[in-house]
């Protein structure tokens, strides 16, 4: 702290605003488990809202298309396919023990399963004789238990006959037993690696909750674990094997310490709904944000990881800005490897377009771009270099 007051005091400001970041971005990175050099990447986009990633083994990726009543498949290799039309506008997906796929279906209000076979089964539709809500997102215990959340997202208040908004245990016999109906909007829902702690995200009240777990069929002594400020709620969520909470919220991905406690956040555009790891070794986290989808590399070093980004490297062999934090101006690079048509556009937080700088050919080589920024505020930016229609590169930019 006392380095921190000497900064501020001196003569030269904007210096020690600088000095600050930079003493505080590599005191959090060391802790993060994002390492430094993670990139986000754009996989897949064009569609209308996307929610519920979730890796199966040999099938790849997929993901809901809540509007378009579809859970797509992506692939490396294929791109992007329908695997289940209609969803019953599945918004969170998930795996029972026997892998088979679990959707929690907005259209149909209600919880459901899909075998090998492709053959659909209702598993939670009432409770206490009533209709539910609109079942939002899923988390599986390792007794098979099957716990979801159930706020009225997708129904309008006349639908209602609950008259709460609730989190849901179903036991692998298939009875349906009410946990908790304290939250406003309960939303996103996990474990923690040990099932002693159960996470629920409030969307409403931008917070996340954590209980006790009890027993098999009890929740007890609800803390608030962390409190999400900015623009948009708390939403889908997943937990490491170390015990990191990571929270789709505001501006992005947020990821928690044990103790709620914010070590990191993966800036993503549009209103980021989930997250889940995937390939075989599942260090790649993937994210569904608004019409698009995203991966960033969480796990060992991402320059000798056998994942590393293919598609980036083939064109795109460098990125990068400096300085960062700038405050006017900042000289954007870039190397191609071949010819290829190049996109750079600077996004706010939101995901909102400010500004294409590059839209055209390009010939392979290094290219320097002057960004002047006076007609921004300061904050977080990023900018996205698009080289043809699979490699792009996404950065952040601190504005002071």
């Amino acid at each position: 702290m006392k380095i921190f007051v000497k900064l501020f005091n001196s003569k030269h400001h904007l210096l020690s605003v600088v000095l600050i970041y930079l003493i505080f971005t590599s005191f959090i990175y060391c802790q993060s488990p994002v390492p430094q050099g993670a990139e986000l990447e754009k996989i897949a986009d064009g569609f209308q809202f996307v929610e519920g990633p979730v890796w199966v083994d040999g099938v790849g990726l997929l993901f809901s298309d809540i509007p378009a009543n579809i859970v797509y498949q992506w692939t490396d290799e294929s791109g992007t396919s329908e695997y289940l039309n209609p969803s019953g506008n599945s918004n969170g997906l998930a795996l029972d023990l026997q892998n088979r796929l679990l959707l929690a279906q907005h259209g149909n209000r209600r919880l459901a399963r899909i075998d090998s076979s492709g053959f659909e089964t209702a598993l939670a539709t009432h409770y206490d004789g009533k209709k539910l809500n609109s079942p939002n997102d899923i988390a599986v215990k390792s007794d098979g238990s099957i716990f979801f959340t159930d706020p009225p997202y997708g129904i309008s208040p006349d639908q209602e006959e609950l008259g709460f908004y609730g989190i849901y245990r179903l036991s692998p016999s298939g009875s349906l037993q009410l946990m908790d109906n304290s939250l406003q909007r309960p939303n996103g829902i996990a474990f923690s690696p040990d099932e002693t702690k159960l996470y629920v995200g409030d969307s409403e009240a931008n917070t996340i909750f954590v209980w006790n777990v009890t027993d098999d069929t009890l929740i007890t002594d609800k803390q608030q674990f962390a409190y999400m400020d900015g623009p948009g709620g708390t939403d889908g969520m997943k937990v490491d094997e170390e015990g990191h909470l990571f929270s789709t919220g505001p501006y992005g991905v947020w990821v928690f310490a044990t103790d709620g406690t914010v070590l990191d956040t993966i800036v993503v555009p549009g209103q980021t709904t989930n997250c889940n790891w995937g390939d075989d070794d599942r260090k790649t986290l993937y994210i569904t944000s608004g019409s698009a989808v995203y991966r960033i590399r969480t796990g060992e070093d991402i320059i000798s990881s056998s994942k590393t980004w293919h598609r980036e490297s083939e064109s795109i062999k460098r990125f990068s800005y400096y300085p960062n934090p700038f405050n006017g101006e900042t000289i954007i690079s870039y190397t191609l490897a071949y010819d290829n048509f190049v996109s750079l556009k600077v996004y706010d937080m939101l995901g909102n377009e400010l500004e294409t700088l590059v839209n055209e050919k390009k010939h392979a080589g290094k290219y320097e771009i002057l960004f002047n920024s006076g007609h921004l505020s300061g904050g977080i930016y990023f900018c996205q270099l698009q080289a043809g229609n699979e490699s792009i590169k996404t950065k952040k930019m601190i504005l002071f």
